[in-house]
């Protein structure tokens, strides 16, 4: 029994030496085929689409009425809210009105005592004038007696101009809204001494808003384009659009108003306004704003923007070969036209671009391709 054991223990390693060999002999695994990635694809097409120009400008009221103080005095009432809509005529501002009118009653006096001397110059001539044929008087008295009566009623003229100044500062002590707009923050407070000759004057500033106007400003090559427009007959208006500091886009379109009277030789540019309703007054004086305009149409090949892919460094496509390759190309981009942007360099026309899966490929991998359909909004 015992000369047997090591013949056994030769017998299974014998045996797992064979089995390893024969397993190492084997076929190796077969790997899995790699996985072609599906993606949609879109012709490069040519369309003609209409082509945009884009101002930075600030918006202004139609009028800004400033309101100052025409006469000098403490203010003693505000009578409007500021920030809110005001209308034309409204009472916005009191002065202290005692000293006017004590000004006024003084004048008033005084018209009363000038005219009470005229009265007396003026019996005095008739009484002379009746005493001349019974020569009682003199040619001398009554030549004197006409100048006293002359100069008498000059006094009186001199005293009505006045009651009629001490009348008009005292109506000046109620400030009045000269037009309809929105009312701005009071630069003065109540008891401030307000008045022509102070620092000061300026107490606040209304602006007609609706319409309101946009200020920008055209090149020289912008103008002559539309001045040469206009000259060959085309005299519809070109719709303005604008867009606010939110990117939101006003809900109503604008129009041209004027051209400035000359071009800013330090910028190259003519000032432009343009007029927009403005009914809720949203809009105020001073906001940012870009003006948009189509200033005309052009062929140019469309690609939809979601096939797009923006780089730190470029701007690329990823375009589907005849075998089914991937090329990334980088393009230059014109105008957009809805969900369709201009492709000015780097594609042809027919050529397919890939517009639903490009962020899972690379240049010169192979894919399915399947026809791109726009969703829906």
């Amino acid at each position: 029994m015992k000369k047997n054991r090591p013949l056994s223990a030769s017998r299974f390693y014998l045996t797992l030496i064979g089995s390893l060999l024969l397993l190492s002999c084997s076929e190796p695994p077969q790997q899995a085929p790699a996985m072609i990635p599906a993606v949609k694809v879109t012709e490069v097409i040519q369309d003609y689409v209409a082509v945009f120009e884009e101002w930075v400008g600030t918006l202004d009221g139609m009028v800004n009425a400033t309101i100052n103080a025409q006469v000098t005095g403490y203010l003693i009432k505000q009578n409007y809210k500021e920030g809110d809509f005001v209308k034309k005529d409204q009472l916005l501002y009191e002065i202290d009105p005692r000293t006017f009118q004590a000004a006024l009653a003084q004048a008033k006096a005084n018209l009363a005592q000038q005219q009470a001397v005229l009265k007396t110059n003026q019996l005095a001539l008739d009484r002379i004038k009746r005493l001349l044929p019974e020569k009682a008087v003199s040619v001398l008295d009554r030549d004197n007696a006409v100048g006293a009566v002359a100069s008498a009623n000059a006094q009186v003229l001199a005293a009505q101009a006045a009651v009629d100044t001490a009348e008009l500062n005292l109506g000046f002590t109620k400030i009045y809204s000269p037009i309809s707009g929105i009312a701005g923050v009071s630069k003065t407070q109540m008891g401030d001494l307000v008045g022509p000759s102070n620092a000061n004057n300026e107490l606040t500033t209304v602006s007609q808003v609706d319409p309101i106007r946009a200020y920008i400003g055209l090149s020289e090559q912008q103008y002559l384009h539309f001045a040469e427009r206009k000259q060959n007959g085309n005299h519809e208006p070109v719709p303005l659009e604008l867009k606010l500091a939110n990117n939101s886009v006003y809900s109503y379109s604008g129009k041209f108003f004027f051209a400035g009277r000359a071009v800013d030789v330090s910028t190259g540019t003519i000032k432009i306004a343009a007029l927009f309703p403005n009914k809720d007054n949203v809009l105020r004086p001073g906001m940012y704003a870009r003006i948009r305009a189509n200033v005309d149409t052009e062929s140019g090949l469309l690609v939809p923007q979601v096939a797009v892919m923006q780089l730190q460094t470029a701007t690329q496509l990823a375009i589907v070969n005849k075998e089914d390759k991937v090329e990334m190309r980088t393009v230059t981009l014109g105008q957009s036209s809805g969900k369709l942007v201009v492709v000015k360099e780097g594609v042809k026309l027919g050529e397919r671009v890939i517009a639903e899966g490009g962020q899972k490929v690379r240049d010169g991998m192979k894919v399915q391709p399947t026809p791109y359909t726009a969703k829906a909004e």
